[in-house]
């Protein structure tokens, strides 16, 4: 019997591209891979302002990419000869976080047995990627705003004042602007990190990019592991992937190939490959689809209705954004205007 996931899998269409193609960009910390307008769009504000030492604000979901977004950035930069440092912000004890930073001076703290360089001293000349910044505490917050005030700090345990060069990019999962208003965040901090703002869209938005980075991952961990025998995913891993909604975006598809490609038997990677909670996902879908009722239907009116709803979603999610809306739905912005239109939505 053939397997529900089947139900949503397509033919691979010839247009669909290999994960080479797909390559938007290679970075130092891995391949931004995708066609969707979405994520093209980020790479071009990347390169627009790659140039300058503004302080970028990097937003998205946990698994979007934040991380290699700021590599493309780095790279892309004058900066790209020099360091880029990464500091996991929700990572770090909060009373370990000021000398983590800005480093310290011998017995500045119990255990302080020598003097030692922070974050921001080893990314001097370069890029200083504060990753989930929404997690520092407030009195943190003020350290970081003088950082990017006065281009200067202090060690922890000594008087002298260190000038610094170098670009801070921040990252976060948070809404930022619900947590000022929450006082959770200070507001001053807030506009200093967002000169320039470049979202990451989830993979939910980005529907046409999953079987792409799928095959991308299939590529990657194949050769990793010596598995020379795996020539590509079968129609029902297909579909059941394409079908999973991906709560963990990106980095939550790495995984699921990852594990499909160490048990596969191979040549194809199979659906019963994939992770419990991706084929019980594209189960619950080919449940949830309804059956042509005995007395049959008014196939017109049950597309339109569809269509309809999709419509509305789409501009729901994109906050009445026709263009974004435009995007969801795979359509030109024209076409969108002329639909919502004619049907009276």
């Amino acid at each position: 019997m053939t397997d529900p996931a089947r139900l949503f899998a397509r033919p691979v269409e010839a247009e669909v591209l290999s994960p080479e193609r797909a390559t938007l960009r290679t970075t130092s910390r891995g391949k931004i891979v995708g066609v969707h307008a979405s994520i093209r769009d980020v790479i071009q504000m990347i390169d627009r302002v790659a140039r300058s030492s503004c302080t970028v604000l990097v937003t998205g979901e946990s698994g979007t990419g934040k991380e290699l977004a700021v590599a493309a950035l780095h790279d892309a930069s004058p900066r790209s000869q020099k360091p880029l440092v990464s500091v996991n912000c929700g990572a770090i004890a909060e009373s370990l976080m000021e000398s983590e930073l800005f480093g310290h001076a011998k017995g500045a703290f119990t255990g302080a047995h020598a003097a030692r360089a922070g974050w921001v001293a080893r990314a001097e000349g370069g890029t200083l990627f504060l990753d989930e910044v929404g997690e520092l505490s407030l009195a943190m917050q003020v350290k970081i705003l003088r950082l990017l005030q006065q281009k200067e700090y202090s060690p922890v345990g000594e008087s002298r004042t260190v000038r610094c060069d170098i670009r801070v990019v921040a990252a976060t999962n948070r809404n930022l602007e619900q947590e000022v208003a929450a006082g959770r965040f200070r507001e001053d901090l807030y506009y200093r990190l967002n000169v320039v703002h470049v979202h990451l869209p989830p993979l939910r938005e980005r529907i046409g990019d999953i079987e792409v980075l799928a095959r991308a991952f299939l590529q990657t961990y194949a050769e990793r592991i010596g598995r020379d025998d795996l020539v590509g995913l079968s129609d029902d891993a297909l579909g059941a992937i394409k079908a999973h909604d991906w709560p963990g975006n990106i980095r939550a598809l790495e995984n699921a190939i990852e594990h499909a490609v160490l048990l596969s038997e191979g040549p194809m990677i199979q659906f019963e490959d994939l992770p419990a909670k991706v084929r019980e996902s594209s189960r619950r879908v080919a449940k949830s689809s309804r059956p042509l009722p005995e007395s049959g239907i008014d196939l017109r009116s049950a597309v339109e209705s569809y269509e309809n709803n999709l419509i509305r979603q789409a501009l729901d999610r994109a906050s009445g954004n026709k263009n974004r809306a435009a995007q969801l739905l795979g359509l030109n912005r024209t076409t969108l205007v002329e639909m919502i239109k004619r049907k009276g939505l």
